[in-house]
């Protein structure tokens, strides 16, 4: 049972400030201002007051899907095949405030939309456009991406599953790891590798095609809410008209990818927003010697510290969303997006539990939940040090992955 001070403290700490310090709302327009505020609404209101449990249990809240069909909030910069139109910030500012509330339902929303949606509208043709986004844009029907394997993660290009054509179909057989949603979608974009041709194609393989399995992976102290998976392929058939057309090569994989790491640095920036304005609410309230902690030098200088972060981060997103709109983005500047914003928010979500001592560690002050779902965040669409060669390949002209 949680002791009266610390349920004291506790209420109406979470989420009680909006920091926005260099003024990041004038450089938003009226429609990107009103999604942040939807989905601030939605999370402060319905997910903020469940999601501990949640969390704990490992369990998916299903029952706030009918409510997030409500916000039409599915588009990720997708224009028609009943998406809701709206720019890479607006896209951006629904995973910053899903992830402010709760990292699980930010993934869900960024495997769902923008990679197994994306993956359709960017590698699909015409026809499976229209056959499988209209019901994946009302979520109706639910998308995962399988793409990492138990032996191959970071050197994903090396992906072994394989896709032998037979006929009309395709015969696919292999394992996969972690894909989110996985236990529970309607559908999951495979990459696989042609055996004739070696090249990596996209096939859309249904939750019940025959030698199709998922079994959730336990254990996790990351988004515990998303329900990851390891997927085995056994001779799963699937007819020629479920691979995406425009999947070639492993090339056609980054195009997805390049956009879904705009998602994780503003999703990272979410997680730290919200560290950061839990603990400079508990250091006002919580007295130490007679005093507010907050009137510390050792603790102003750590909340200064966060918020000069936190601020870099907000400019970071911004920009990267811009340049998205501007179709000027380059992979390399979205994996430094990723890169910085996921590393500077597991520190400020680090600090953040410092600052609140031995509450730090308890889920009624949220803040160490923020931190285990960082961990995953510095991890998943390429780890921090995947990004730094990425960009250190750039500006050098060097390769250093071998």
């Amino acid at each position: 049972m949680t002791d009266p001070l610390t349920a004291a403290l506790a209420d109406g700490i979470a989420l009680s400030h909006d920091i926005d310090y260099l003024r990041m709302r004038d450089e938003l327009s009226e429609e990107e201002i009103a999604l942040l505020l939807k989905v601030r609404e939605f999370g402060e209101g319905e997910v903020l007051p469940v999601v501990n449990d949640y969390w704990e249990r490992g369990e998916f809240p299903f029952e706030l899907i009918a409510r997030m069909r409500e916000l039409d909030i599915v588009g990720d910069t997708m224009r028609g095949y009943g998406t809701t139109p709206m720019s890479a910030v607006g896209q951006g500012l629904i995973s910053y405030e899903m992830a402010r509330v709760d990292g699980s339902l930010a993934t869900f929303l960024g495997v769902h939309v923008g990679l197994a949606m994306q993956s359709i509208y960017l590698l699909g043709s015409e026809e499976q456009r229209e056959r499988w986004l209209p019901a994946m844009a009302a979520i109706e029907q639910i998308g995962a991406f399988a793409l990492t394997e138990p032996e191959h993660g970071s050197d994903s290009v090396a992906l072994e599953a394989t896709a032998r054509r037979d006929g009309d179909s395709w015969v696919l057989n292999g394992r996969k790891r972690w894909p989110g949603n996985a236990t529970w979608c309607d559908l999951i974009i495979v990459f696989a590798r042609d055996v004739d041709d070696g090249q990596v194609k996209a096939f859309v393989v249904e939750k019940d095609d025959p030698g199709f399995s998922a079994s959730k992976i336990e254990g996790k102290v990351a988004l515990r809410i998303v329900q990851n998976a390891d997927i085995v392929l056994e001779d799963v058939r699937v007819e020629d008209d479920r691979r995406l057309v425009g999947c070639t090569s492993f090339a056609d994989v980054a195009k997805v990818l390049m956009g879904t790491r705009n998602m994780v640095a503003w999703s990272s920036t979410g997680h730290a927003v919200a560290a950061y304005e839990i603990a400079l609410a508990y250091a006002q309230r919580r007295i130490q010697f007679g005093k507010p902690i907050a009137k510390s030098q050792l603790v102003q200088a750590k909340l200064v510290e966060m918020l000069g972060e936190v601020t870099a981060m907000q400019l970071y997103c911004i920009r990267l969303g811009r340049l998205i709109d501007d179709g000027k983005l380059s992979d390399t500047m979205a994996a430094l997006a990723k890169y910085f914003c996921s590393v500077k928010a597991r520190d400020v979500c680090r600090m953040a539990r410092d600052i609140l001592g031995g509450n730090g560690i308890t889920l009624d002050f949220h803040v160490i939940r923020h931190l285990c779902d960082m961990e995953a965040l510095v991890t998943y669409e390429g780890t921090a040090e995947i990004q730094s060669l990425i960009v250190g390949r750039d500006i050098t002209g060097q390769s250093a992955f071998t």
